[in-house]
């Protein structure tokens, strides 16, 4: 490895979008709007817009706190705006193709495939997306409004799609479960991981133009488009809240059993405690802890007696577990905020109401990173253990599937997983540094 790779790399902050670096603030409101891009010119003064609105990594002190504006452009986005051929060719081949035409690989099938999916996602007219998060509504729709500078009046620009998302008054996702617990350290950024027995991934992971663990790196051309930007994966994913209580209810022998499963699906207790930390019980006094997120699998538990591994989060983060190859190379930077109306509480039917998460992937590698994870450990199990078996909570089960809880003396099988999370659309896009956003701006036929 070369001896740039080894040293300490200093990323261009002030040239990033914060969007990429910085944990979700907890409580929160944010809001997605897609545009479609009608008028070339009119798109690219959009650029030119925005860029004085976006926040940068840097920009960590803000009037507005915890408050940011991102924005990213899908490959029919960059086409709209006269990218030229020779450059859009550099672009990863996952991205050029888009989520909908990857949906086979996803297991976006049935139910979650693209016919189905929420008009207009997945569909060309989809070339812009705004996203604004903040930590309550009233600082949300200052950012929003001082976006909104950015479209008002552009009129080859139109606004085609909005979902707003919230924080439950749980601050847990629609099945019950605290989120935005983990978070991988980034070289340069300077923001802690989550977990301190993980050390930092190197900044190519996540930003391209920069050594990834590999040593190699990765940029669109030319170099003052692709440098600082990044690869995301939106998707919106509903959930069946009520099916999944149901399940929990059907399959346990009491209250304290139906906990135990949920735990056990999952990997953690519904408090975010993991049962890594507390195999026995919830503990939602780890949740003051800093160094809750700090555990391993294959040194303490490698048969999966306290987390099975097929569980969520070890399937999504296998940690220091020989699957694969290294898991480093998979990692992601995972976003979540909710949508939708919560199910009340004890419900087990659902009632018919949009309700699930917007997730954000952030990463430089769409292949290796969000589908090898989708593809390859949440849709099947062979690097677990456990032949065809998916992942308990985001598989696409059509009743058929199984998850395995490993005990003694006889393991526990659940039978019959139907399907508890619908893809209702999503899309690859790329979101640029604060220079790119102005080269594109500055785009001439």
């Amino acid at each position: 490895m070369s001896e740039h790779t080894q040293a300490q790399v200093k990323l261009d902050l002030d040239d990033i979008q914060r969007g990429v670096l910085s944990p979700r603030p907890t409580p929160y409101a944010a809001t997605y709007i897609l545009f479609r891009i009608d008028d070339r010119e009119h798109g690219r003064e959009l650029m030119r817009r925005v860029s004085a609105v976006v926040t940068s990594a840097a920009d960590t002190v803000s009037p507005l706190g915890e408050t940011w504006v991102s924005v990213a452009l899908t490959y029919q986005g960059l086409k709209a705006l006269g990218v030229p051929h020779e450059s859009l060719a550099t672009f990863a081949w996952e991205f050029r193709q888009g989520m909908a035409a990857r949906a086979a690989a996803l297991s976006d099938i049935g139910e979650s495939s693209p016919e189905n999916w929420e008009p207009p996602l997945g569909t060309p007219d989809v070339h812009v997306v705004l996203v604004a998060l903040a930590p309550d509504s009233a600082r949300l729709e200052a950012a929003i409004d001082r976006a909104r500078s950015a479209y008002d009046a552009l009129t080859g620009v139109t606004a085609i799609w909005r979902q707003n998302c919230h924080a439950l008054p749980t601050e847990t996702e629609p099945f019950g479960y605290r989120d935005g617990i983990s978070h991988p350290a980034v070289e340069g950024s300077g923001i802690a991981g989550s977990n301190r027995l993980e050390a930092p991934l190197k900044a190519g992971e996540f930003v391209l133009g920069y050594p990834d663990e590999l040593g190699g790196v990765q940029t669109p051309q030319p170099d003052v488009l692709g440098r600082n930007g990044t690869y995301v994966a939106f998707r919106k994913l509903h959930q069946r809240v009520g099916a999944f209580r149901r399940y929990l209810r059907d399959n346990a022998t009491d209250p304290e059993d139906e906990e135990l499963l949920a735990a056990k699906i999952m990997g953690r207790w519904r408090s975010g405690a993991p049962l890594a930390l507390s195999p026995s019980h919830d503990d939602p006094g780890l949740d003051a802890d800093p160094y809750r997120n700090s555990f391993l699998y294959q040194q303490e538990d490698p048969a999966g007696f306290i987390t099975p591994g097929g569980s969520h989060i070890r399937r999504g983060n296998p940690r220091d577990a020989a699957v694969a190859g290294v898991p480093r190379l998979h990692r992601m930077i995972r976003r979540g905020t909710v949508y939708g109306p919560p199910l009340p509480e004890g419900v087990l039917e659902d009632d018919g109401a949009d309700r699930g998460l917007m997730f954000a992937f952030i990463g430089a590698h769409l292949g290796r990173q969000f589908e090898f994870v989708q593809s390859e450990w949440m849709n099947d199990g062979v690097f677990f253990g456990s032949g065809d078996a998916k992942d308990p909570i985001l598989g696409s089960h059509e009743g058929s599937g199984d998850f395995i809880v490993p005990r003694r003396p006889v393991r526990r099988r659940l039978c019959s997983l139907p399907r508890f999370v619908v893809t209702r659309g999503g899309e690859y896009c790329f979101m640029p540094g604060l220079t790119a956003l102005r080269w594109l701006g500055d785009l001439s036929d």
